[in-house]
């Protein structure tokens, strides 16, 4: 009996929970550190903030549920596009266009979601793959609504709450990115940590055994995808309001691709792999770019071969294993 007891403790204490773990914190006391610390680079620290998002919606559908996906740009570029599209045509309003982008991504993911969950890992590559490349095609062949490859100019976003304009420093957009990735955060963060995250992983793990215990797969995992494919498309349109430009590369197979990477380096499955992910490529992009604007890719694609190698499991994944043999050796 006290074996059974100390058994179910210990599952127990494996559940998911909502506590915020010090590093946690101090990873978001960072970015508002940069702030101050760094205003030289405000712009690319926005840029970071709202992809390692996308990458965090691309994690909630592959690393949590399982649904492997090389077209999840085309919803962050359906919510770039309805933010742009808006303010080209006199409404700037940002909180509103993020609103509208979340309603667009999310209606289009729910539709899309009902081809993605009924096939196998290759048809789901496949589906994903192709939505994206339809989705490329018809805003690069829609030139007199989205201006085709030359990009969405005009977006003229207005002022944050009526107060904060956007200045050329990124100083607003920066602040007004930090926010609204961490509100999305904290809901991705609690999903996860729910039981319907937890059902979530448990169609990952055994997509088979999982209906025996009752719960209804393609219901939650149609759920999951509208969900990623919602905030995905709140990440398009706070670049685009960022940025203030909406180029088709929002929608591209290298957008998802790029995401794809990211997420790989930082670690499936870990939630903040995402946001270390993409601060490790966008800077590492930024700095060897800088050194050689040709074959920066050459380097990008050794440290990708270097973490998959000797860190399983990303970046985070490493350092977990290091944390273990360290607490192991005490």
């Amino acid at each position: 009996m006290a074996q059974s007891v100390a058994a179910v403790r210990e599952r127990a204490v494996r559940l998911p929970n909502d506590r915020w773990r010090p590093l946690e914190i101090a990873v978001w006391l960072v970015a508002v550190a940069t702030f101050y610390l760094l205003p030289g680079y405000l712009v690319l620290g926005s840029q970071i903030l709202i992809i390692g998002m996308f990458a965090v919606t691309l994690d909630l559908i592959l690393g949590y549920a399982g649904i492997v996906s090389l077209g999840h740009a085309a919803f962050f570029g359906l919510g770039a596009y309805t933010a742009g599209l808006l303010a080209v045509h006199g409404f700037g309003e940002p909180i509103s266009g993020l609103i509208a982008a979340a309603i667009v991504a999310g209606i289009v993911g729910y539709l899309v979601s009902f081809l993605v969950v009924r096939g196998s890992d290759l048809t789901r590559l496949m589906v994903t793959l192709g939505i994206g490349l339809m989705f490329y095609e018809a805003a690069n062949k829609a030139a007199f609504i989205t201006g085709g490859v030359d990009g969405l100019s005009g977006v003229t976003m207005w002022k944050v709450l009526g107060v904060f304009d956007f200045d050329l420093n990124g100083r607003t957009a920066y602040v007004y990115s930090l926010v609204v990735v961490f509100l999305m955060f904290v809901l991705a963060r609690r999903i996860v940590n729910s039981p319907f995250g937890l059902s979530l992983r448990g169609i990952r793990e055994n997509p088979r055994r999982t209906p025996a215990i009752g719960t209804q797969v393609g219901a939650r995992l149609r759920g999951i995808f509208t969900v990623a494919a919602a905030m995905a498309g709140v990440c398009g349109a706070l670049l685009a309001q960022a940025t203030q430009f909406v180029g088709i590369d929002t929608l591209s197979f290298g957008r998802s691709a790029d995401v794809m990477i990211m997420l790989v380096l930082g670690g499936t499955g870990r939630l903040y792999g995402g946001l270390v992910g993409a601060a490790v490529f966008m800077i590492a992009q930024d700095y060897l770019s800088g050194i050689n604007p040709v074959y920066w890719q050459f380097w990008i694609g050794a440290l990708l071969v270097a973490i998959v190698l000797f860190a399983h499991g990303g970046i985070l994944g490493g350092l977990g294993t290091i944390r273990a043999k360290l607490a192991r050796a005490r």
